[in-house]
């Protein structure tokens, strides 16, 4: 059988090109075809042997072509990130977020100090409503009621701005 891949070389590059597109790939297929049937041997009896390389030429190139489309929606090409912009932002970025971040400073210093307290907990500290209703002594179902009076408060405090 290895005899048919160097007969039909160009026919099977065909073949593999036309699944994917590019001619050094699909010699690339031809020759692990080669290599694949050549470790093979003769452990198995083929009735028709060309059939069976032109087969096995058109699966490694499903297989290649597959890898590919995978392996694009993995690994960005470098060159698309070059108009990412800079995460830091822009000056003016910046500047607003600054201002928001001392709106939302001063609601929660407005809020009750149990109600800050669980509220903190809860967002910057990773605590479960549960751990923090042991912490302070309440249920959960409270917790929950402060926590979303907090995110209420910082609304109304932003959406005033």
């Amino acid at each position: 059988m290895e005899s048919i891949v160097v007969t039909h070389r160009a026919q099977l590059c065909q073949a593999a090109m036309k699944i994917l597109g590019n001619r050094e790939r699909a010699d690339d297929v031809v020759h692990d075809t080669y290599l694949k049937i050549a470790e093979a041997g003769k452990a198995f009896d083929v009735k028709r042997p060309t059939a069976y390389v032109f087969q096995v030429v058109r699966n490694l190139a499903l297989d290649r072509y597959r890898r590919q489309a995978f392996e694009a929606g993995l690994f960005a090409i470098e060159e698309e990130g070059a108009g990412v912009p800079a995460s830091t932002g822009t000056p003016e970025a910046l500047e607003i977020s600054r201002q928001e971040l001392g709106l939302m400073a001063e609601a929660l210093d407005a809020l009750p100090r149990r109600t800050r307290c669980a509220f903190e907990l809860y967002r910057s500290g990773g605590y479960t409503q549960r751990q923090i209703a042991q912490q302070l002594g309440v249920s959960t179902t409270l917790v929950n009621f402060m926590i979303r009076e907090a995110l209420d408060h910082c609304r109304i405090a932003l959406d005033r701005q």
